[in-house]
């Protein structure tokens, strides 16, 4: 998608804080963090919202939990805890429509968020 900021990301045309690549995900430091810890994990490939998401993707979803957990263990944030979340629409707060999860951690987190 050549209007997507997270695809212009992955092709080296934007500049990011990368701390996780694999063969399935991309993960990078917010530039707005919401907490000490805040980092987006992407895919590879150009999904734009959940909804778009088919049987097909389960691989590929289940990667960016995987590289959260490892994410989470390298920042040290494994044995306090830490959040994942994924936004679906703008109504949500998704605001960059490329699929992604936000990882954020290193604060305490109030249930029920926002």
């Amino acid at each position: 998608m050549s209007d997507c900021l997270f695809c212009k990301i992955l092709d080296g045309e934007i500049p990011a804080d990368v701390i996780y690549e694999s063969e399935t995900a991309l993960a990078f430091r917010d530039i707005n963090p919401q907490a000490p810890t805040h980092v987006l994990i992407i895919p590879r490939e150009h999904v734009s919202t959940i909804n778009d998401l088919d049987e097909g993707h389960e691989t590929l979803v289940g990667s960016l939990f995987s590289a959260a957990k490892q994410i989470a263990a390298q920042e040290g944030l494994a044995d306090d805890g830490y959040r994942v979340v994924m936004n679906c629409n703008e109504g949500a707060g998704q605001s960059v429509f490329h699929i992604h999860l936000h990882l954020l951690g290193g604060r305490l987190f109030n249930w029920p968020p926002g």
